[in-house]
């Protein structure tokens, strides 16, 4: 409660007076504004209802709090579409370079967007500076196209990229798209990749809006095989114009995504012969991928037979390749490296320079390469060796990711031979750069919208003002020095995102800071778990927010839920726990750390699988170990849930940077991977009942 006192002090005097702002001695407290800052929190709950008048009501008495431009915002957000241009212009000439007045103006663009005045919409525009809204940015550039319909082809090409990265049904990109098919500038095919896309995410009303473009006479087709996809093909024959075409591959994209077998019948014995080349592999590739997808119940072989039947790999998306690739890593219990070459080389020049398929891609090459051949003198002495082309190339792929930063990055580095290691500190920062940073209004609010229990709102003001308040966002020196500002206040999760985002150095002490390291180090040897490991699954479940809670109900540093952490306390006997201690930080650790213990030893200490129990339930990485004993990297690639693979991945790399401060040591990353594979059958389970 101390730091939080002298914390408002100080920054209400950045904040209302720059010209003290060094003075230090601030008379103003945080319990002077207590009414103040549960003004602004009232303020922030009847925004979040709606209610437009109490917001009026109260928004003069907000008038001088640190926070007054958030209340503002709130304000005029709640009745923008009732409000004059001249408010809008008003409150960003009152407000002009904070985040809110961007935010503002976003909002205002998008309903100038839909309102369809292109005029106001244009002389707004340039003075956007998050430029960070796909629909805002599709409005502009159908501006931009009506201005002159002549444009060059690239256009149209970034309106598609923007529409197809949508997962929600938007105005803008829709509009855009829909003049842009209707001069040619796109085609009927983009429309119709983007109604299968749309499907397999489960997003019916972006597939009938894409639809609507091109084929208005279809939406009931839609509406009936969204609802019921084997019943609409059953009653379906013939497939002999191109729009039925569509229509039935939509309904097959839809059936594959909850029955990959059944689609796969349907195409054999019904539907592929009528339908076209681009078509039956891009059904071939969606079947391939549920089929991948399903880890420890079908083998790759199956999911790599379906592959087989798509003619041309250019077809499939990159998300489909992926799991072509991920089928092919796991095949009969050795890499299949062809196949995993060939998938890779047909994704998009941007998918193959994902850290994680140019790792794949150069343990391919390396797999494949000749053996590298030695020139000899006339002696027969051994004069130089020339690499094998395919060498040359792998080499350079894990030179060009190689680093500490990350699972891929790490891995990169111990297939050249070296391990990791605690990189060199930065030069230290200035005495200016860290007054620039604690002089900095938008960090300074964000602050105390984190202080006061608005962490929503300020993480996305430090983000603007880290990362988009300035073209380019701020420079290597400037970012160190903001992160040191919230590493200061003990504000880690945005110490740790604003260290990451540095290119050029790297500050292990920002990036993986220890909080409560004596309890932590202590709890975890204590039962024989690694703290390093704990603390990479710390920093990745919530990165040291002492109050997080996820959407499901976990609480804590350690993100335990309820259930698990009421038998965890039987299991260890805690005696007299109840869920409310989980907010108290040495109870945390202990529920947590002892869980993850009870589920390391229940999946035989592989620490890759008991990370993806932490986070998705020990059931699944029970069944995710069945099959073929693998390499952990590619256990750990094939996990079936996105959030869960990147966790995983995110967790190990974690713990092996911390292990290189905590020991100073170097470490292995594939050391802790380990193999994966199915349990002993002549061992029991030690915790059946292992929530």
């Amino acid at each position: 409660m101390l730091y939080k006192i002298l914390f408002s002090a100080a920054l209400s005097v950045v904040l209302v007076a720059p010209a003290v702002a060094q003075d230090s001695a601030a008379p103003l407290t945080r319990s002077s504004n207590a009414a103040g800052d549960a003004l602004i929190l009232e303020m922030n709950k009847a925004f979040k209802r709606g209610d437009k008048s109490r917001l009026t009501q109260l928004l003069p008495q907000a008038r001088g709090h640190t926070l007054e431009v958030w209340s503002a915002y709130w304000e005029l957000k709640a009745r923008l579409d009732e409000a004059s241009p001249q408010e809008v212009q008003g409150f960003f000439s009152r407000y002009g370079g904070s985040y809110q007045e961007d935010r503002l103006r976003n909002d205002w663009l998008l309903l100038l967007g839909q309102r369809r005045d292109w005029v106001a919409f244009a002389a707004e525009y340039p003075n956007f500076r998050m430029n960070d809204d796909r629909e805002v940015r599709c409005y502009a550039l159908l501006v931009e196209h009506l201005k002159n319909p002549a444009q060059d082809p690239q256009l149209a090409q970034e309106v598609r990229k923007n529409w197809f990265l949508q997962r929600e049904a938007d105005d803008g990109c829709t509009t855009a798209v829909s003049r842009l098919v209707g001069s040619k500038n796109l085609t009927q095919q983009d429309v119709w990749q983007k109604a299968r896309l749309a499907l397999e995410a489960n997003r019916p009303r972006a597939a009938r809006d894409a639809v609507q473009i091109i084929a208005p006479e279809a939406l009931d087709m839609v509406t009936e095989l969204t609802s019921s996809p084997i019943k609409f093909l059953a009653g379906k024959h013939l497939a002999l114009r191109k729009l039925r075409k569509e229509i039935i591959t939509l309904a097959l994209v839809k059936l594959a995504a909850s029955d990959a077998d059944g689609a796969a019948f349907q195409m054999e014995n019904k539907w592929g012969m009528q339908l076209g080349t681009e078509e039956r592999n891009w059904i071939w590739g969606v079947i391939g991928r549920q089929a991948a997808t399903r880890l420890g119940a079908v083998p790759a072989g199956d999911a790599l037979q379906y592959f087989s039947k798509v003619t041309r790999d250019t077809d499939l998306t990159d998300d489909m390749l992926g799991w072509k690739t991920r089928a092919a890593l796991r095949s009969a219990g050795q890499p299949d490296w062809q196949q995993v070459l060939r998938a890779i080389n047909a994704m998009s020049d941007e998918g193959r320079k994902e850290p994680t398929w140019s790792y794949w891609k150069a343990r391919a090459l390396l797999a494949l390469a000749p053996p590298d051949s030695p020139s000899r003198g006339a002696s027969g002495d051994v004069t130089a060796i020339t690499i094998a082309p395919q060498r040359a190339e792998a080499l350079a792929l894990l030179q060009s990711i190689a680093s500490v930063r990350g699972f891929y990055e790490q891995l990169a580095l111990e297939d050249l031979g070296q391990k990791i290691t605690v990189p060199a500190k930065p030069v230290p920062l200035t005495t200016e750069e860290k007054e620039a940073a604690r002089l900095n209004p938008g960090l300074n609010r964000s602050a105390y919208a984190i202080l006061i229990g608005l962490r929503p709102e300020g993480v996305r003001e430090w983000n603007y003002s880290t990362n988009l308040h300035q073209r380019g966002s701020m420079g290597e020196r400037e970012l160190l020095a903001a992160a040191q500002f919230a590493c200061d206040r003990q504000i880690w999760d945005r110490c740790i995102n604003t260290s990451e985002r540095t290119q050029t150095v790297l500050d292990f002490d920002q990036r993986f800071p220890m909080p409560f390291r004596e309890t932590v180090v202590k709890r975890s040897r204590a039962i024989n778990l690694d703290p390093a490991y704990v603390y990479g699954l710390i920093r990745q479940e919530s990165r040291f927010i002492m109050d997080a809670r996820s959407g499901v109900g976990a609480s804590g540093l350690m993100q335990v839920m309820p259930a698990t952490a009421r038998w965890t306390a039987k299991k260890i006997g805690l005696d007299g726990f109840s869920t409310d201690q989980l907010n108290d930080r040495e109870t945390n650790i202990t529920i947590g750390t002892a869980y993850l213990k009870l589920a390391l030893d229940d999946l035989g200490g592989s620490m890759p699988m008991a990370a993806a129990a932490y986070n998705a339930g020990p059931g699944r990485p029970r069944s995710w170990r069945n099959g073929n004993v693998l390499d952990g990297a590619i256990w750990a690639e094939n996990v079936p849930f996105s959030e869960t693979r990147d966790y995983v991945k995110k967790v190990l790399s974690n713990a092996t940077n911390y292990a290189a401060i905590l020991t100073g040591q170097p470490q292995s990353l594939k050391a802790r991977l380990g193999m994966v594979g199915p349990r002993d059958a002549a061992m029991p389970e030690p915790y059946k009942d292992l929530p």
